[in-house]
């Protein structure tokens, strides 16, 4: 399929308006979004693309209704571009000398412990990103492995020392992407199945289709969907890398879902977040035990006591 690229020029630019123009253009069947200072890119199949539609939605900006203007450029990309614009753009991910994130081109690599083949696609969650990078870390210390295992797992850490590994840990990926966090879990001997869920469909078929390449078809579940598929007082570890609106909306219900004793790691937010997130948490009953930051992107560690 050949695909028409949409970049969106966003006036004032935030992440907070990129999402609201992404939930303006629902009902526009985009496959995928991505987010660069100051554009929101959308793609879309060349068949279904309407330039009339896209105008009537964008219009909305136009007429003083919001706080910021858009604009936007059209282009084509050719099918047979489509994947050799995102191999040539992946690069291999080696995370902490313990992960590897790596595409099926990729030969001759240093092995890892924990070595996860995907395919280059649009879903969000390929770890080059900085809030990947940092949930991977966190599955790492979580599993005694990372940096700060130390302060999170030792005898006297900050999970009361109850906590050595994710060994037969119920772990939820909520917002999966292209699967890597759940794919690590499962390789981390996480209780199979490890649950994954995306409200996009192109995400969702990319994190089954990784699962399988990863030959853990059977230890990752993934469905199509929202937090109201969590099912309550079921994990023990919940991963949300969204953003920081849905963290926020979706904070009890990750509360619900959670066991005694379980742990929430978020990210898909920036640092000066952390206090509005940590309050949220807080109030739900969570309590903060760690935090991290690369480039102005956090992550947050939350124990449900």
């Amino acid at each position: 399929m050949n695909y028409i690229e949409v970049a969106i020029e966003i006036t004032p630019y935030t992440e907070e308006y990129a999402e609201i123009v992404m939930a303006m253009l629902d009902d526009i069947p985009f496959e995928s979004f991505s987010t660069e200072e100051p554009l929101l890119r959308g793609y879309i199949g060349q068949d279904n693309f309407n330039q009339q539609n896209l105008k009537t939605v964008l219009s909305f900006f136009d007429n003083g209704a919001s706080e910021f203007s858009v604009s936007y450029t059209t282009s084509f990309i050719q099918e047979e571009n489509w994947n050799k614009t995102w191999e040539s753009d992946f690069e291999p991910i080696f995370i902490d000398g313990l992960v590897t994130v790596k595409a099926p081109f990729h030969r001759n690599l240093p092995l890892t412990k924990y070595n996860i083949r995907i395919e280059p696609k649009m879903a969000f969650g390929t770890g080059h990103h900085q809030t990947t990078t940092m949930m991977v870390k966190a599955l790492l210390d979580l599993n005694g492995e990372g940096e700060a295992s130390g302060i999170l797992c030792g005898a006297s850490g900050a999970l009361g020392g109850k906590w050595r590994s994710l060994r037969n840990k119920q772990v939820l990926d909520m917002g999966t992407g292209t699967g890597v966090l759940a794919i690590l879990a499962a390789k981390m001997k996480a209780k199979r199945a490890v649950h994954a869920i995306d409200v996009d469909i192109v995400a969702v078929n990319s994190a089954r289709e990784n699962a399988w390449k990863n030959r853990l078809a059977e230890a990752v579940h993934t469905l199509y969907g929202d937090g109201s598929l969590i099912q309550a007082n079921k994990y023990d570890v919940i991963l949300a890398n969204i953003n920081r609106n849905i963290l926020l909306q979706d904070m009890d219900t990750y509360y619900r879902g959670m066991r005694s004793g379980g742990v929430l790691v978020l990210s898909g937010f920036y640092t000066e977040d952390i206090p509005v997130l940590e309050q949220c948490a807080v109030e739900k009953g969570f309590r903060m035990v760690f935090s991290r930051d690369i480039d102005n992107w956090a992550s947050m560690i939350l124990y449900k006591e």
